[in-house]
């Protein structure tokens, strides 16, 4: 059986491994924070697809803050588009 996530950018479903997993852990001494999961990370995971289009919506649409019932640091975003624009060459 192939394990689908749903992307929060477009909500389209997607196998795990076509999705990047972003992680509010929370088994952090100074409370939670929020990671980018490669491979294995404890916590409430949100996927997104690896796509420049799917990361503008997520963000403008505040998706991961909603996903997580926090404020996402800029640098999360940064770092996921520096992702993003890496899996598309």
């Amino acid at each position: 059986m192939i394990s689908l996530r749903k992307c929060i950018g477009c909500g389209s479903h997607k196998v795990k491994e076509d999705l990047i997993r972003i992680v509010k852990s929370s088994r952090n001494s100074n409370g939670d924070k929020i990671i980018i999961a490669e491979g294995y990370a404890e916590g409430r995971g949100a996927y997104l697809c690896k796509n420049e289009k799917c990361l503008k919506k997520a963000e403008k649409g505040k998706k991961l803050e909603r996903a997580f019932s926090c404020k996402v640091n800029l640098d999360i975003y940064n770092r996921l588009e520096g992702m993003v624009k890496n899996s598309e060459q």
